[in-house]
Order: structure tokens, then C-alpha cells, then sequence
């Protein structure tokens, strides 16, 4: 199933975006309404809310009194963050059994306020985030809440700012128009990529690509997506991955490149590589059929040191490879070595540029990027291989290393905004 993390500030429309998901067919999970839920009269939840803040924050009959309840705790963090630590544990539960109930095919959208507050985007597929400026919701707040100015901005402050909302969205849904052109979004949203990578998840397929290699100007927001990409890969694939990193093109600050992120997983061998690809069809990256190698480089001949396992994204709306090395292999080494190279030689990064664009405009009819990947390999082995390595033995670059039964969560391996140039024959961009 597709899993999608939706929030929003206060008054930004999110509402309008989870009723129209739900009547296009999304299974709709309601944070707030489940909030209320764990804390009916009778449940645990309440008991433990009247424990912790006494049954003042109790009706006579026996329920919740919410607006006694967020008097105590409003403006008072320390007395939030208990209220928080009953209330989010039994929300995520019930959560989680609604989504196990849901078929597989299905978009399973969670409606969660403080997805960002809380941290929780690396456990979706796809976070959308609901944003209209802070001088709109205020309004929205005072016409249709009644609230005071100042008591608006207060409920905006206690929540994450709009940047750290931003910088959490794979999607952004711009409200500050009408309703209607709210819904127009979410429908072309939902028919353009979220039911194609539905059903390219229940598939196990890759989303199609066409056409042939059409450079963008770097793009700053490069970093932020591939960071996070690899946090849900390394939330999806606990075990086996010693670290993630940000390669290709689109990690070169100021290069530019295919709108592709280029990652490379790094595992112990490629018998891990395998045991874990079912995990990375799940997470959105299902194998790419038929590539099992790099090219080998001049000073490595043998190709079968040069083995890995080639995935790719199987969302429409965000091209991905997915390259998944042995530590410590020729190509593995490859990638970060030359990621660190162009990283720190202009000159090189400038040549590297120069032969993209040549090469592009000699494929710009092209229905695909192979005859592109192809005419760069001799800039790769004549002009990058020997300067690359002289910069090695110049500067004593070294790889990352591994203890020992580290592995997600024991390396972090290199930076993910660190860039890379692709190796040949690895259709990187």
C-alpha cells in the first residue's frame, strides 16, 4: 500500500485536502479524531490523562474537559510534553492497526498535525504538506474561529514553522487561493501520481521513464529531497545497510544535471543486497531488471569485482537509482571517490559540465539516456580516472570505514547533501 504522511499548520486547509483524498478513494486515518477516541470515558487513555492532571480536567459525567485541559497545558511545555507521551503512543497504535486493515493496493493518507513536530515523515512513502502564508491563516483564524490576532499567532508559534513544514514536504499543496482551486490540486495530485504509484508499489514496477537527457540547472532543493529519501531508507531496511549516501550529479552543489537523485546503498556484500530487496520494493524501490555490474575502470579489469544491484523509484513524481554496492568494492569506492574529487576541484566540476552539455546535445532526440550514459565513458576513463587519482595520492583521501555489525543505525556513513559525479556505465546522471 501507499502510505502518505498529510499535515499542516493551523488553518491552512489541511481539512479540505484529507474530505477530498477520502471521496477519491484514499483510506483517510484522522490523528484528531483518534486523539479524541483514546481518551472516551472509560478508556486507558483517559484514566491516565486524569492521573497525571487530576480529574479537574474531568466533565461531571465522567469525560474530558478539553478546554479545562488545554488551559493547564497550554503555554506550559514541560506539562505538554506529558499529555503528549500519553496521548501520541496510544494514537500511533490505534493508527497502526487501521492501516494494517486496509487492502494492499490502497492510499492510505494519515492526517497528522504534528507529523513534523514529531518526526514522523521518514515512516511514508510521501508527505504532503498543506501551506498558506502565516498572514492568511491569521485571518482565517480571526474571521472563521473567532479568535483575537494574538491568540492566533500563539496557536502558530506552538507549532512547527512554516519552513520546517516546507522542508518536510515531497509535495506542497499552495492554499492560498480558493477551496475550489484547493481541490482542482489534490485531483490532478491524486490521478498524475499518487494512484500510478500505488499501483507501480503493488506491482513491484518501476515508474516509466522516457525520453532522452535533458539537463536541469541545479536545483538547491536536491539536497534536501535526498536526505529525505535515505532517512525512509534507513527507517524501511533497519538491518544490512551500513550507511546511504547522496551520489550523482544532483549532489554537486552548482552542477547541472538530470532531475535524477542517485543514491548508493552501502551493504557488506551483495547476498545482503539481496535478502533486502524485498524491504526496497516495499519502500518505493523496486529492482531494476538486468543490471547487475558497473564498467570496470582501467586499473580494476576484473568485472566481477565490480558487481551491485541497480533499484529504482517506483513514484512517479521523483526519479531515483537506487545503487547498492559492497563496501569496500571497486565501484563502491569509485562513487564516494569521485564525489569528494569534484567536490573540491572547480576545474573539474567546470570540464565535467562542459562534457554533460556536449554529449546531451549530441542525444537531445534521443528516446532514452543510453547513448548519452555510453558517449561519456571516455571522459570518464581518459580525462577523470588519472586526474581523480592523483588527487588521491596528493591529499590521502580514504573511504569510509565499518566496524563491525554496524548497520543503519550504527553508520551514517558520508554527509547526504555530499556530492558525487556518477561512475560509468552506472546511468547516473
Amino acid at each position: 500500500m501507499l502510505k502518505i504522511g498529510l499535515t499542516g499548520g493551523i488553518a491552512s486547509g489541511k481539512s479540505v485536502v484529507a474530505a477530498r483524498l477520502r471521496e477519491l478513494g484514499a483510506v483517510l486515518v484522522d490523528a484528531d479524531a483518534l486523539a479524541r477516541e483514546v481518551v472516551e470515558p472509560g478508556t486507558p487513555g483517559l484514566a491516565r490523562v486524569a492521573d497525571a492532571f487530576s480529574t479537574d480536567v474531568l466533565t461531571p459525567d465522567g469525560g474530558l474537559d478539553r478546554a479545562r485541559l488545554g488551559a493547564v497545558v497550554f503555554g506550559h511545555p514541560e506539562r505538554l510534553a506529558v499529555l503528549n507521551g500519553i496521548i501520541h503512543p496510544l494514537v500511533r497504535e490505534r493508527a497502526a492497526a487501521l492501516v494494517d486493515a486496509a487492502h494492499g493496493g490502497a492510499v492510505v493518507v494519515q492526517d497528522i498535525p504534528l507529523l513534523v513536530e514529531t518526526g514522523q515523515g521518514k515512516n511514508f512513502h510521501l508527505v504532503l504538506v498543506v501551506d498558506a502564508p502565516d498572514a492568511v491563516r491569521v485571518q482565517r483564524m480571526v474571521e472563521h474561529r473567532n479568535m483575537r490576532i494574538e491568540q492566533a499567532r500563539a496557536r502558530m508559534a506552538a507549532q512547527a514553522s512554516r519552513e520546517d513544514r516546507l522542508a518536510a514536504a515531497d509535495v506542497v499543496l499552495d492554499n492560498a487561493g480558493t477551496k475550489a482551486e484547493l481541490r482542482a490540486a489534490v485531483d490532478r495530485l491524486w490521478e498524475h501520481r499518487l494512484v500510478p504509484f500505488a499501483l507501480n508499489l503493488a506491482g513491484h514496477k518501476i515508474a516509466p521513464r522516457a525520453g532522452g537527457p535533458v539537463l536541469a540547472a541545479a536545483d538547491p532543493d536536491w539536497e534536501g529531497q535526498a536526505r529525505r529519501l535515505i532517512a525512509r531508507l534507513q527507517a524501511a531496511v533497519p538491518q544490512d545497510v551500513l550507511a546511504v549516501d547522496h551520489i550523482g550529479s544532483t549532489a554537486v552543489p552548482g552542477l547541472d544535471a538530470k532531475d535524477v537523485i542517485d543514491l548508493q546503498l552501502s551493504v557488506r556484500d551483495l547476498a545482503a543486497a539481496d535478502r533486502i530487496s524485498p524491504l526496497l520494493a516495499a519502500a518505493g524501490y523496486p529492482r531494476w531488471p538486468g543490471i547487475i555490474s558497473d564498467n570496470p575502470k582501467p586499473s580494476h579489469p576484473n568485472p566481477a569485482d565490480w558487481g551491485k544491484r541497480l533499484h529504482a523509484n517506483a513514484d512517479p513524481g521523483r526519479p531515483v537509482n537506487l545503487h547498492i554496492r559492497a563496501a569496500g568494492s571497486p565501484g563502491w569506492r569509485y562513487a564516494l571517490c569521485f564525489r569528494d574529487w569534484l567536490r573540491s576541484d572547480a576545474e573539474a566540476r567546470a570540464d565535467y559540465v562542459a562534457e554533460k552539455g556536449r554529449v546531451a546535445g549530441l542525444h537531445d532526440v534521443d528516446k532514452s539516456t543510453a547513448g548519452y550514459a555510453a558517449d561519456k565513458e571516455g571522459w570518464f576513463t581518459g580525462y577523470a580516472a588519472p586526474r581523480m587519482e592523483a588527487w588521491v595520492l596528493r591529499t590521502g583521501w580514504q573511504p569510509p570505514s565499518y566496524p563491525p555489525g554496524s548497520g543503519a543505525n550504527g553508520a551514517a556513513g558520508t554527509a547526504p547533501g555530499a556530492a558525487s559525479a556518477a561512475a560509468p556505465g552506472t546511468a547516473q546522471s
